[in-house]
């Protein structure tokens, strides 16, 4: 079982290790699968992580787990697994569903290590996963176009490690990329799947709302699947 309470040069050496078991291949999540959305909110030194079920492609709520914890890594770009995966696997054992395919509010492939949350949390958990963030971490892009739909790749010299997608006309665009166990244009496709009058994907912007106290989803009463 991977440590998280590390210093930063032996999370970089985690990154390395953790970065031979990425799969960059994979399809999007059949009829009836579970999606999962994570993401993070802090409320001074505490970290609040949320975990929302939907169903794809309906996007049907069907569960959301919160946990916080005390924040005990530091803020390092690039590091950011370290400081908010452990309270999202706790909110992750909380659900009452098993999640086929993990969207993580932030990066997976396009990192300086191909290491990001979401690529960390799926090869942790050895599940699919999709990173899509609301900014930049590295590489380069020209803009797409102004279309819903629309998308650029993300480039770190010829490598394309994600995609500049635009989901709404006149909003910013996302970017989205390779977490594990799954094809960079199978996560364009389930993104845009997941989209319905926002900006963000229906996981991570139930997510969001979640870690900022929001309840999404009704309680379902049933015991915890997750393993």
């Amino acid at each position: 079982m991977q440590r998280w309470d590390v210093t930063p040069e032996e999370a970089v050496a985690i990154q390395q290790q953790l970065r031979e078991r990425i799969v960059l291949d994979g399809p999007p999540p059949a009829e009836g699968a579970i999606v999962v959305g994570l993401d993070v909110g802090f409320r001074g030194a505490v970290a609040r992580a949320a975990a929302v079920a939907v169903r794809y492609p309906d996007m049907t709520p069907l569960d959301q787990a919160v946990a916080e914890r005390p924040v005990q890594f530091p803020y390092i770009p690039g590091l950011l697994a370290f400081r908010e995966a452990p309270v999202m696997l706790e909110a992750l054992t909380r659900l009452h569903f098993t999640p086929d395919l993990l969207m993580v509010d932030g990066h997976g492939i396009s990192h300086p290590r191909r290491m990001g949350i979401a690529t960390h949390l799926g090869v942790y958990l050895d599940k699919p996963s999709i990173g899509c963030a609301k900014s930049r971490l590295c590489g380069h892009f020209a803009p797409p176009p102004d279309e819903p739909g629309a998308w650029t790749p993300l480039k770190e010299g010829e490598e394309v490690i994600g995609a500049v997608l635009r989901t709404q006309r006149g909003q910013s665009p996302l970017f989205v990329s390779i977490g594990h166990r799954i094809s960079l244009e199978s996560a364009i496709h389930t993104v845009l799947t997941c989209v319905r009058h926002h900006r963000l994907p229906e996981p991570t912007r139930l997510a969001h709302l979640a870690a900022g106290g929001a309840k999404v989803v009704a309680d379902s009463g049933q015991p915890s699947l997750f393993e």
